[in-house]
């Protein structure tokens, strides 16, 4: 059973940086895995994807040229960096991978952007 475990939230200024992390259990073989976020009243939206092998990403366009994704090739490990962060950034960030037809998602970790 796949299990995801998000870490890295906190609160930031406006303009700062802030790095997220996201590592997969329960499985020997390497998987696409994303970000998402979700702020309260709203349905969760993709930030970031990348490919089993890190060569193809996909982004959000509202976080183009501000997020990095990547992954550690060694292990089911991946990367948000999040830089000049804005307030509408604020989002619970989710971790995400997908089994056949069905969404497994991490716990989620809190990013809060102060104006």
């Amino acid at each position: 059973q796949v299990q995801l475990m998000e870490s890295g939230g906190g609160l930031v200024q406006s303009g700062g940086s802030m790095r997220l992390t996201c590592e997969a259990s329960g499985i020997s073989h390497r998987i696409g895995m994303g970000w998402y976020r979700q702020t309260a009243g709203n349905q969760r939206e993709l930030v970031a994807q990348i490919s089993t092998g890190g060569g193809n990403t996909k982004y959000a366009d509202s976080v183009k040229g501000r997020f990095t994704i990547s992954r550690d090739n060694g292990k089911n490990m991946i990367f948000l960096q999040m830089n000049s962060l804005k307030p509408e950034d604020t989002a619970v960030y989710y971790c995400n991978t997908k089994r056949g037809a069905s969404d497994v998602w991490g716990q989620g970790t809190q990013v809060t952007v102060s104006s």
